[in-house]
């Protein structure tokens, strides 16, 4: 009988223990949330005429890598842009050749990237960054709709960019 007590003594003890970091685990997590306000970052090029900030206009066809991060669309991929629209698309690493094999996957231009940007400006996105490139042309783009979502957040790295005729 004193074996079964001290059995469940040590239970009742252990989840208790267990109770108590939890709580203070989800005390430290709420309290790092805070309540800031959204952050929207003014473009790096300060100045330029678009709502982005930005003197760059979007070419009818050039070719650039995009690096993404975002729940809908992961991985490297090579974009060739012709009149405006993603006409290849070609996967550079294990995740962008899945998304690719999974249906056509939606790869945006720069200009799509950018209205995407003005886009969660206008709705008040808890982040709506980019960074320019010399130029103007985006370079990286930061979104994240509310600070308090899970998966959410997109990130964008455009490099490797070349304009072309026609």
């Amino acid at each position: 009988m004193t074996a079964l007590r001290s059995a469940t003594r040590l239970a009742s003890a252990s989840r208790f223990a267990s109770a108590a970091v939890l709580g203070a685990a989800l005390l430290c997590t709420a309290a790092a949330c805070g309540t800031g306000a959204p952050t929207s970052s003014v473009s790096a090029q300060g100045g330029g005429t678009g709502q982005s900030g930005t003197t760059w206009e979007e070419p009818a066809s050039y070719t650039y890598t995009l690096k993404s991060s975002a729940q809908v669309l992961y991985g490297t991929f090579r974009v060739t842009v012709r009149e405006g629209k993603g006409e290849k698309i070609v996967g550079l690493d294990d995740e962008s050749r899945l998304a690719l094999r999974h249906g056509p996957a939606e790869v945006p231009t720069i200009g799509n990237l950018l209205e995407r940007l003005e886009q969660a400006r206008r709705e008040g996105a808890h982040t709506a960054e980019a960074e320019y490139a010399d130029g103007g042309r985006p370079a990286r783009i930061t979104l994240d709709g509310d600070r308090n979502a899970i998966d959410d957040e997109a990130r964008y790295t455009i490099s490797a960019y070349e304009p072309s005729a026609g």
